[in-house]
């Protein structure tokens, strides 16, 4: 059998070795249009900020290594231009010599990836623009940075790449500018959570502004300028604005596309032409909560339904069972994690929602170097299961996220968290890890009476509710919510009577810890309609800047 796979990235390389490890008599063939393969694009802007990350850590493994090792040929240079899926050929053209030729498949495997959103920008092909996509790119900043010495650099989008880009540029002692065409950098994350991202960016010296789009790269004057009059200095700019599926080859086939605008393909990742396959950055995904189509290029996902397809390919019984969408990234000082849906994604499926925001420390809070994470979780009232988590933190929170993508992945209840037999130490945890105190927040708010309310909805009906503020005078007198009653905690039980005990009242301190013992005072005294505040007057101060 000869299988012929087109791109040789983390997708298409994953492929060919799972295939290969199944049977070692089948012709295992990839065309490339690159020169470089199997290498790491997550890893690229580290390779940019870093000296001592050398092209051969993202880029180990060549053709050679794979023809050695695996028997496959990597064919690199090379574009397939056609796809005739009737007679299983495909026109080939050598990008060196500008020959066309054809070849014959039984199996054809799409692993075309992706490429990048490209905005219509006057002047966006000078020569101090750039893309980063692959090593190629990555050299061409890395030489440009080296020989002009660049004092300025603005980078158009802000999402994984974007803010890696950022902290790595700023290492480089450059001024660096994030412009990002919505209303929040990472738009990946919920408002108020990218809104901790955006603080970090600032503390930072990075400029960030939003709803703003570059109209006009003037290398002239080394500036670019937006759609509101603002012109920001730029000698070099870098474009990312995200990517979309690499779907050309498949549209010229005949094969369908799905509603995210990838190649649409089965739990086998076949497509809808028998024999061909699609994985990878090209190839739609399922969001593994509840079947729902989805687009997320990740090199986890790739690496991931390569393997599959590898294995079905070659009589194996594997197939995808979906993705979370769980990713993290760094940004300067802090890590940023999630999984599942966000609230707006939630919402927009048609979920009726339980939204907490949990702030605890990383690990216990008398060792030198703890921090607070932010915990933002989604839960589904109705059945009570966990649907999304994002995490914002110095410390920890690659721990937690996997933990939270895993109880997700087999459909914990909220009432689960609580019971699971996590590791502690006090260099490593909490007794109670943030995990667990995540779900006893939601537990109680579904189950036990214990209602949490967001700050925006607080907002939204302020008049509706009487606010108890239950820390100290003092922390009081620092700062509070408009109109908000200080009654610290030890004196709630005295004073509580001056109130109805049928007004809605919203409680809080803090973090949400004291006020979820107010909480529980005024229930207990008979009190019907009591909430804590999620997050407390911290979150509110975050999300009220």
């Amino acid at each position: 059998m000869r299988i012929i796979i087109i791109g040789s990235v983390a997708a298409g390389t994953s492929v060919a070795a799972k295939a290969r490890r199944n049977n070692i008599e089948n012709e295992i063939v990839i065309y490339e249009r690159d020169t470089d393969i199997s290498y790491s694009v997550c890893g690229l802007p580290y390779y940019i900020g870093e000296e001592y990350i050398t092209r051969e850590n993202l880029n180990p493994r060549n053709s050679e290594w794979f023809k050695k090792r695996f028997d496959i040929d990597i064919k690199t240079g090379h574009e397939v231009i056609k796809i005739d899926s009737e007679k299983k050929e495909l026109e080939i053209k050598n990008l060196q010599t500008g020959e066309i030729f054809c070849d014959s498949y039984d199996i054809l495997v799409l692993a075309t990836g992706a490429v990048p959103v490209r905005a219509k920008i006057e002047g966006i092909e000078s020569e101090n623009i750039f893309i980063l996509r692959n090593i190629i790119s990555a050299d061409k900043i890395k030489k440009y940075i080296k020989k002009y010495k660049p004092v300025s650099a603005v980078i158009i989008g802000s999402g994984f790449i974007g803010m890696e880009l950022a902290e790595n540029l700023v290492k480089k002692g450059i001024q660096v500018s994030v412009i990002e065409a919505v209303g929040q950098v990472m738009p990946s994350y919920d408002y108020e959570m990218s809104s901790y991202i955006k603080k970090e960016l600032i503390e930072h010296k990075v400029q960030v502004l939003t709803e703003e789009k570059v109209v006009k790269i003037d290398k002239q004057a080394g500036t670019i300028l937006t759609d509101v009059g603002r012109a920001v200095a730029a000698d070099m700019v870098i474009l990312s604005a995200g990517v979309k599926p690499e779907v050309r080859l498949a549209v010229q086939a005949g094969i369908e596309i799905g509603s995210t605008g990838a190649i649409k393909v089965n739990r086998k990742m076949e497509t809808s032409i028998n024999g061909i396959y699609a994985v990878g950055d090209c190839a739609e995904s399922y969001f593994l909560i509840d079947g729902t189509p989805c687009y997320r290029p990740m090199g986890s996902t790739a690496n991931k339904t390569g393997r599959i397809v590898g294995d079905i390919i070659t009589g194996g019984d594997l197939s995808f069972r979906g993705i979370l969408g769980t990713g993290i990234v760094k940004v300067f000082d802090l890590t940023c994690g999630q999984t599942g849906y966000t609230e707006t994604e939630a919402k927009k499926a048609g979920y009726d929602v339980e939204i907490i925001h949990n702030i605890k420390p990383n690990q216990t809070e008398y060792f030198e170097g703890s921090s607070e994470m932010v915990i933002k979780a989604v839960a589904d009232r109705k059945s009570e299961r966990l649907l999304g988590v994002q995490i914002i933190g110095k410390k920890g929170v690659d721990k937690r996220i996997d933990v939270f993508a895993t109880a997700i992945t087999f459909g914990a209840k909220v009432g689960d968290l609580a019971h699971l037999d996590l590791a502690y130490a006090p260099p490593y945890s909490t007794t109670k890890d943030p995990v667990m105190y995540t779900g006893m927040i939601l537990e109680n708010a579904l189950n036990r009476g214990r209602k949490i309310i967001t700050i925006q909805d607080l907002i939204k009906n302020r008049t509706s509710f009487t606010v108890i503020d239950v820390r100290s005078n003092k922390d009081f007198e620092k700062g509070h919510i408009e109109g908000a009653i200080n009654i610290p905690l030890g004196n709630l039980k005295e004073k509580a009577m001056e109130f109805s005990k049928k007004e809605s009242i919203v409680v809080h301190c803090n973090k949400g810890v004291t006020g979820n013992a107010a909480q529980n005072l005024l229930i207990n005294l008979g009190f019907t309609n009591v909430y804590n505040l999620s997050g407390g007057y911290k979150e509110y101060k975050q999300e009220t800047k």
